[in-house]
């Protein structure tokens, strides 16, 4: 008796308990987003997923902001949830993925055409498209440490006017 009641038990748990969540394809990693405390009712589009060996970025826009989401692949092949990030109040963010790699994420309220910065003391520069919600990806140059200094920022807009100076 105690031993069907314990079976019993344990199917209904397999079943209908809590289901784990991967970010295994688009649909999926929104639901993920949708789960996380704070961004249950947040409306979120999917610009771009890419794969780095075992480890998935995902950039997004979560309520039109800026955001990105990263996962790691388990040995069943699922992707698990490690980091999100999301950059309220802006149309233009900047994420540092890797020692390497540095991803920018814009929305359609965004009027930065181009962005040059001082990298390790050498000019760095990438262009956007206004006013159009897009993914771009920097691969830094290397150094002896991995450090990088980003200064004197411009941002530029259309018509080559600089709208922001940091």
């Amino acid at each position: 008796m105690f031993v069907t009641i314990g079976i019993l038990v344990v199917a209904i748990l397999t079943f209908n308990g809590i289901k784990q969540l991967y970010g295994n394809d688009e649909a999926s990693i929104v639901r993920v987003i949708n789960s996380i405390e704070g961004y249950e009712h947040k409306s979120i589009e999917i610009l771009e997923i890419k794969d780095f060996d075992d480890l998935r970025i995902v950039a997004f826009l979560a309520n039109n902001r800026p955001g990105y989401i990263e996962f790691t692949e388990n040995k069943k092949g699922n992707y698990v949830w490690r980091h999100l990030e999301v950059k309220e109040n802006e149309t233009f963010s900047s994420f540092h993925i890797s020692p390497r790699k540095i991803m920018f994420v814009t929305n359609n309220e965004n009027e930065i055409a181009k962005m040059q910065v001082d990298l390790n003391e050498q000019k760095f520069e990438r262009e956007y498209i206004p006013n159009k919600a897009t993914v771009t990806w920097a691969d830094l140059p290397q150094t002896d440490k991995n450090e990088y200094t980003f200064r004197n920022y411009k941002y530029y807009d259309k018509d080559g006017i600089i709208i922001k100076f940091e």
